[in-house]
């Protein structure tokens, strides 16, 4: 069976769910046999250097600069673009390493903001992989949206959008402008020989106790991980 790392290191603001979702991430990959989950909120537990000999997947739920020396946030990028294996990003992901700029380059962009947290539309645009097979073109969620920088529709491939007709844009209108002009609310690249997936969605309890969000973070890490087409 595949391993994943699932880290939920806060060096910023700590989000409730995080310990919630360690349960969560445990059970998705028990249950369906594509991995076992090995869950950290701390840095320190971990080998870097046996990451690539430990797991085939290293998930972060994190924020802040993590208290990882060089060498050790070296071989974080090296297990994907060397090692050719997975790395799978949540929400605050891109709230990470801001000071690190080949983690920026490989997660695929920097959080930029939070302009909205209700209920909104996200729309599917690619219906055939395997984190959105399971949605309908449209759907809605409760959750906080993020916006982001350093982030290009040509860098990445992109799979979620956040519907704009259904947020006051007026409240993030600087900050849809810095990603030109959309809100981008998942997407997945190769990096070097390995893969990259990240969802914006998974704020709070709404999307964690959401089958939806089960279904879709699962099929993104089973993606990442070369497990699924």
């Amino acid at each position: 069976m595949r391993r994943l790392l699932y880290v939920t290191h806060s060096a910023g603001y700590k989000h409730e769910v995080l310990p919630y979702s360690h349960e969560v991430v445990r059970k998705l990959g028990g249950d369906s046999g594509a991995f076992a989950a090995t869950c950290t909120d701390d840095v320190a537990t971990v080998d870097w250097d046996r990451l690539a000999a430990d797991y085939d997947a290293v998930a972060f739920c994190t924020t802040g600069e993590l208290p990882m020396g060089d060498e050790a946030k070296q071989r974080l990028i090296d297990f994907v673009r060397g090692d050719g294996k997975a790395f799978v990003g949540i929400h605050n992901a891109t709230d990470t390493f801001y000071q690190f700029a080949p983690y920026g380059e490989m997660v695929g962009g920097y959080f930029n903001g939070h302009p909205w947290h209700q209920e909104v539309g996200i729309l599917v645009e690619d219906p055939d992989h395997p984190s959105t097979r399971h949605l309908p073109d449209r759907f809605r969620i409760h959750d906080e949206i993020y916006t982001h920088r350093n982030w290009s529709r040509q860098k990445t491939h992109v799979l979620l959008t956040l519907d704009l007709t259904s947020v006051d844009v007026g409240k993030g209108a600087d900050k849809i402008a810095g990603s030109g002009g959309e809100v981008p609310m998942a997407w997945c690249h190769d990096f070097g020989a390995g893969r990259v997936f990240y969802t914006a969605l998974g704020h709070g309890m709404p999307t964690w106790t959401d089958e939806r969000f089960h279904q879709h973070l699962l099929g993104g890490i089973r993606w990442a991980m070369h497990d699924a087409r």
